[in-house]
């Protein structure tokens, strides 16, 4: 049997990735991703579309969530911490969506917003006992405030009012940080709990949909994207916030798959 695993080409290709430096790894990850991205422009018609997959692969990743709490009747490995702020995110982001623009976004957010406070709701009251609150040590506040701070001086500059504005940026930029609780509290335990790990490996396959369509928008309109988000830094920020989400989150997925 071993000698028949070696000759697997995915098995001889896989290998041969582990034994490779880091620097060739991160040369590898960077060709696979534009890669990706380029099978995704010819394959994808509405770049649109790829938004939606992303905000899709979210909600699906929650109801894994919901399936693992009603089934096995405890949260261990799960940070509540990373699901308020996920719920901060999206409750500032449907507020965003109310007063500046309503469409199918809207929806897939009330969703996963609703299962999101389901999830909280459980760990917090019915599942406490196994909530492990001593492991899961990442203040939110150290994750808020910064964002908070940011969205005060870089946000976009369109017609809406400052206050819509600036709450539009806020939630970017926590959205591209709330999983690190989560992060923290896996290397904290050690152990990656099964369906913890689809989870954050769906957070995964979801921000680089988001990425890509962000991406892919900026070269179809050969830069005009950027000028319609608005002017000064607040560009750069969108697409620095869903590299670094992605960035974050792609290591893990890298293991995932492993």
């Amino acid at each position: 049997m071993k000698g028949k695993a070696t000759k697997n080409p995915i098995f001889a290709f896989t290998t041969w990735i582990r034994r490779q430096p880091p620097k060739m790894k991160a040369v590898l990850a960077t060709i696979s991703g534009m890669a990706a991205l380029l099978f995704l422009r010819m394959v994808v018609e509405d770049h649109n579309n790829l938004f939606v997959a992303a905000e899709a692969v979210h909600a699906l990743g929650t109801f894994v969530l919901i399936y693992k709490l009603t089934k096995e009747k405890a949260c261990a490995g799960l940070s509540l911490k990373s699901q308020e702020l996920t719920a901060i995110f999206l409750a500032v982001r449907l507020y965003c969506s109310f007063v500046m623009e309503y469409d199918i976004h809207t929806l897939l957010d009330t969703a996963t917003l609703g299962t999101t406070l389901w999830i909280i709701y459980m760990i917090r009251f019915k599942l406490r006992s196994t909530y492990m609150h001593d492991k899961d040590d990442l203040g939110i506040h150290y994750v808020v405030i910064p964002c908070a701070v940011l969205s005060l001086f870089v946000h976009p500059t369109t017609s809406h009012l400052s206050f819509n504005r600036i709450c539009w940026a806020f939630c970017v930029y926590l959205e591209a940080i709330s999983v690190l609780p989560q992060l923290r509290l896996m290397q904290n335990i050690q152990i990656i709990e099964p369906f913890t790990a689809h989870y954050v490996f769906a957070l995964g396959v979801a921000r680089f949909f988001s990425c890509a369509h962000w991406i892919i928008q900026v070269f179809d309109t050969r830069g005009r994207l950027l000028t319609a988000l608005g002017y000064g830094l607040w560009p750069c920020f969108v697409l620095l916030s869903e590299i670094v989400q992605t960035s974050i989150l792609a290591d893990f997925c890298y293991y995932y798959v492993k």
